[in-house]
């Protein structure tokens, strides 16, 4: 790993490396438009890079990707792929992502520097950190609100806590899309 690149990413310098972890808890709409619930194992990865200079603004980042599959399955039932960009100028943590379902998020928020938890969002309709989804999920699924918590445990462990609103077509209640897991390093 590039160390020299490391030193640049604040709170996200943590994150660099590959991850995993089967402790996973999925609590997603079923295809009834009811509640399942399931225990999934995935694998995190977290590749350097920087400076992004636009104009006066100079980010430093991990390309990142996330594979998940349930607990005894060899399909995955989840992937996304995207970016972690840390602007230390402006002390905010961006993640920008895209799930091969037709969402795209671009989440962000103020984090100190040395930060080892700190949370990010993203809403619906918003010019900065926005949601943006295909018609199906617009109209059926609507994404209106992302919130996404991390903690680092140490060098070898973080953990997080997802919460995707969605407003279901039919229902009057926003349903909380929540994912969890403890991840460990492995490279």
């Amino acid at each position: 790993m590039n160390n020299d690149l490391v030193k640049h990413l604040g709170p996200l310098a943590s994150l660099a490396g590959v991850w995993e972890g089967d402790k996973g808890a999925d609590v997603a709409p079923s295809d009834n438009r009811g509640t399942e619930r399931n225990a999934f194992r995935e694998r995190l990865t977290f590749e350097p890079f920087g400076p992004v200079k636009n104009h006066e603004q100079e980010l430093y980042g991990l390309r990142y990707s996330t594979v998940a599959w349930r607990l005894g399955e060899d399909a995955p039932f989840h992937e996304e792929t995207g970016y972690w960009l840390w602007d230390a100028a402006a002390k905010q943590v961006l993640r920008c992502f895209v799930v091969p379902r037709g969402v795209t998020v671009l989440a962000g928020g103020t984090v100190d520097t040395n930060a080892t938890d700190f949370e990010i969002s993203a809403g619906a309709g918003s010019d900065t950190y926005g949601i943006c989804s295909n018609k199906f999920l617009d109209r059926e699924f609507k994404t209106v609100r992302y919130e996404l918590k991390i903690t680092v445990h140490g060098p070898e462990s973080f953990s997080y806590r997802e919460d995707t609103q969605l407003k279901i077509k039919g229902q009057k209640e926003i349903f909380h899309h929540a994912d969890a897991n403890m991840v460990k390093r492995v490279g």
